[in-house]
């Protein structure tokens, strides 16, 4: 068993044990918000953390608070050593989960359940075939849904991710609200955020106060408001009568910083502290030469700042400026 004695906190008393690592740049979707359309420049496999890497610091972060880890991407599962990697990490005294595409969880559900993840984020922007095509810029809509069953029936729990943009999937609202009449899903709607590459501009944004005045009007008394839990990036609800549930992640109009948890570790094995931070620490290049990274680690998070690396107001976010000096979201991890 893994000592816990440390915690990492940063200088608002938030303390960090939750670690989102990203195995992989690479992605077997194009989604427009994620990706740029030209793609991203990979680097060589030497520049990434290998298998070993991964683990050991895995455990450096557990070995100072870090109770649940979740693998992103990119897609995580295109990584050919991604098996033996959950695997490794389902032995650890932690929470283990996963955002994936959905597009490969058939080859991998009893990895899963060997290292006991009990739910899944997948990404599901539309519910509909043709607009799924436009968006992923890939036609895989039939496997992602097949696979979201076939999950739901092996009893892992599925959280669906949709980033609302106007013109593109905001018409879906109440069709994502209704998927979840039948579904024991629970889906999340994100608002837009800015990222390199992806063209943001608020305009296209679909605010927290706006989906909640559009579910008031179809449920009225049905919407139910739920207790959010301890750390939580995201608004709960549901529909009364309703199998499912779904929240809002109001990154941009309503953040959530004052309880954040996160620390992001990217596939070329840099700490980030924040989604929205441009600054990055090393912590690979450290590790392969012989250095102690817990300094590393601890420094980085008690410089964090209060909320948005710094972007404090909406103007803030707003500005060019500001948002797009970062890493497009594939890059990152989420």
């Amino acid at each position: 068993m893994i000592s816990s004695e440390n915690h990492i906190a940063d200088s608002f008393g938030r303390v960090h044990d939750y670690l989102r690592i990203s195995l992989t740049e690479r992605c077997n979707l194009r989604c427009f918000y994620c990706m740029p359309e030209e793609g991203i420049s990979l680097k060589e496999n030497t520049s990434y953390m290998n298998k070993q890497e991964l683990l050991s610091i895995a455990k450096t972060f557990i070995a100072h608070g870090i109770n649940k880890i979740r693998l992103t991407g990119g897609e995580p599962l295109v990584r050919k050593d991604a098996a033996e990697i959950i695997l490794e990490l389902g032995k650890l005294p932690i929470e283990l989960s996963l955002t994936t595409n959905g597009i490969l969880i058939e080859k991998y559900l009893e990895v899963f359940k060997q290292a006991k993840i009990k739910s899944l984020n997948i990404s599901l922007d539309t519910l509909n075939k043709e607009k799924f095509n436009k968006i992923t810029r890939r036609d895989y809509f039939e496997k992602v849904m097949s696979n979201i069953n076939l999950l739901i029936n092996n009893g892992i729990h599925v959280k669906l991710n949709a980033v609302l943009i106007k013109g593109v999937n905001d018409d879906e609202l109440i069709n994502f609200i209704e998927f979840t009449r039948n579904h024991d899903v629970h889906y999340r709607f994100i608002e837009f955020m800015p990222f390199d590459g992806n063209k943001w501009n608020w305009s296209k944004g679909v605010s927290y106060n706006e989906i909640i005045n559009t579910l008031k009007n179809k449920y009225d008394d049905s919407l139910l408001r739920l207790v959010d839990k301890k750390n939580d990036t995201s608004k709960n609800y549901k529909i009364a009568g309703f199998k499912g549930t779904f929240a809002i992640i109001s990154s941009i109009t309503n953040p959530f910083c004052d309880t954040c948890n996160r620390i992001r570790l990217t596939a070329d094995g840099k700490l980030k502290n924040c989604l929205f931070s441009n600054n990055e620490t090393d912590l690979l290049t450290a590790l392969r030469n012989d250095q102690n990274i817990i300094p590393l680690i601890y420094n980085s998070i008690l410089h964090k700042k209060e909320k948005r690396s710094g972007m404090n107001s909406f103007e803030d976010i707003s500005n060019p400026v500001n948002n797009t000096n970062n890493r497009s979201m594939v890059a990152i991890g989420g």
